[in-house]
């Protein structure tokens, strides 16, 4: 049976998450792009042996020290929540999210950590040669850290290589290499990785920028812009790509994910990508309200970006919910239906077991296997409630590809300023310059609410509604602890800001 749940008790629970989640994220991209510039900048001075680019690599390496530190607090408080306020997910899914979190944790951590002191405090104690290994090794950890994190949250997204045990109301582990390697977790590495590459080349190319319009450190802003912006413009086109990519398996294994960021209501043959538009807000599922006040499409690109062909059809949202027999897709009712039949021969199949009746338990536990895959269903009140808020997904996947299709163009600009030598005269590009690091922050955590809010109503894809993964907590105390990580989190990134701006005001460390 569906339990009563508190609903206001759960929207706030949702917001801590996303409070912690969207916090952290500003500085998890710059932790993980950022140690491999540095691995370049300390690879040129050991091959030059050129102290200028000695200066420069202390100068950014400090820059990603601050940054670090800041990001592990937040990524702590964030993994806490899945036992505060999230226990009935971390119980039912536990055998398999906790697996990648534990590698990260003994494995990923550990590698990283070894190797940060000698990169940092290894300056004439160690071997050029062995210092510079350890600065590799350091940004080599950080994204081994992120490779575990994301393939949870990919398995979340499209959970593969588990079984449900109904003895235990528990989904367990049945193929690891499934969990780690899917392709799903793959997509979302690649890009979540070069995205990084991309917002740390913006950070470095925004300091820079300032330091050439105020002639400080001009030689090192000069360099740093120049291996900045080449790093940068490779890891955009590799967005682009794995970003085509993901979309690509969205449409396979989330497709109504796909139809709310285009704001695709009723399935179409050939259906075009909006390149622009703003979305009506009063247009449901269930009314006849038309879904945008202007859009700009281009024709047949969602088709081919879903299916790889122009003429291809595309289910919406409302084929999604309510099915489409004539394309062959399954809606939400049906699915609902077949989920209630799951739960219901579940509680009768436990029943059974208690009563040590085996005939009755082999029926309904026959009878479950068969809806099994619709068992997060059952949990589903209205089938309208299958639908993600669609202006919030729609609004942050476009910011996120419009500014994604900027920044390559940004970092080619500075590559042909810079090969020219006139880029430090270029006072109004270089004005626009110093908040690039802004736009960055603001595509990449546009992302993050694409991924997250799109497949609402899931914590677990199709399994687990977010309803059930709660703890079984008053909205009062939920809301006391939202608080108390605002006011927390608001210190943190005035104290992260304060460091950071004062390092920055001080430069580099003079010859």
């Amino acid at each position: 049976m569906i339990e009563n749940f508190d609903l206001t008790m759960v929207n706030w629970a949702r917001a801590q998450f996303a409070l912690t989640a969207m916090y952290h994220w500003l500085f998890v991209p710059l932790t993980l792009g950022i140690s491999w510039i540095v691995a370049f900048y300390h690879s040129i001075y050991v091959k030059t042996g050129n102290e200028e680019w000695k200066r420069l690599t202390k100068f950014w390496m400090k820059l990603f020290g601050v940054n670090f530190a800041i990001g592990v607090a937040t990524g702590i408080i964030l993994e806490f929540q899945f036992g505060t306020n999230w226990s009935n997910y971390s119980w039912m899914v536990g055998d398999i999210f906790g697996a990648p979190l534990a590698i990260e944790g003994i494995f990923a951590f550990f590698l990283e950590a070894t190797f940060f002191a000698v990169m940092f405090f290894g300056w004439n104690r160690v071997s050029k040669g062995f210092h510079l290994f350890s600065t590799w090794m350091v940004a080599v950890g950080s994204n081994m850290s992120a490779v575990w994190i994301l393939v949870a949250n990919a398995w979340m997204q499209y959970p593969v290589g588990q079984e449900f045990n109904p003895d235990t109301a528990r989904f367990e582990m049945q193929n690891f290499t499934e969990v780690a390697f899917s392709p799903y977790a793959v997509a979302k590495f690649t890009h979540t990785t070069s995205s990084s590459m991309l917002v740390a080349a913006l950070f470095v190319i925004s300091i820079s920028s300032w330091y050439l319009l105020r002639k400080r450190h001009v030689v090192m802003a000069k360099r740093s812009i120049i291996v900045a912006s080449v790093l940068g413009l490779v890891a955009s086109i590799f967005v682009i790509f794995n970003g085509d990519e993901s979309a690509y398996r969205i449409a396979k294994v989330q497709p109504m994910k796909l139809a709310a960021f285009e704001g695709l209501w009723e399935g179409e043959d050939g259906a075009g990508l909006v390149a622009l538009g703003a979305v009506n807000r009063d247009k449901k599922v269930d009314n006849d309200e038309e879904p945008f006040k202007f859009e700009v499409r281009i024709p047949g690109m969602l088709s081919l970006m879903a299916n790889r062909s122009f003429g291809s059809f595309v289910p919406g949202m409302k084929d999604l919910v309510y099915g489409n027999e004539e394309k062959g897709v399954v809606g939400g009712v049906e699915k609902m239906e077949k989920g209630k039949i799951a739960l219901e021969s579940l509680d009768k199949y436990k029943i059974a077991k208690k009563e040590n009746n085996e005939a009755a338990a082999a029926k309904y536990l026959a009878t479950f296997s068969e809806h099994k895959e619709f068992l997060g269903y059952g949990f589903i009140e209205e089938p309208e409630d299958l639908v993600p808020p669609v202006g919030v997904s729609f609004n942050s996947f476009h910011i996120m590809v419009g500014l994604g299709s900027l920044f390559p163009l940004i970092f080619m600009a500075y590559i042909y300023f810079s090969y020219k030598g006139t880029l430090q005269n270029k006072k109004l590009f270089l004005g626009g310059g110093t908040i690039l690091y802004l736009l960055g922050l603001v595509a990449t955590e546009a992302g993050w609410v694409v991924a997250e809010v799109g497949r609402q109503p899931w914590s677990i894809q199709g399994l687990l509604p977010v309803t059930v993964s709660r703890t079984n907590l008053t909205a009062g105390t939920v809301q006391t602890s939202f608080w108390m990580f605002f006011v927390l989190f608001a210190i943190l990134l005035i104290a992260e800001i304060c460091i950071m701006a004062k390092q920055v005001s001080i430069g580099p460390e003079e010859n």
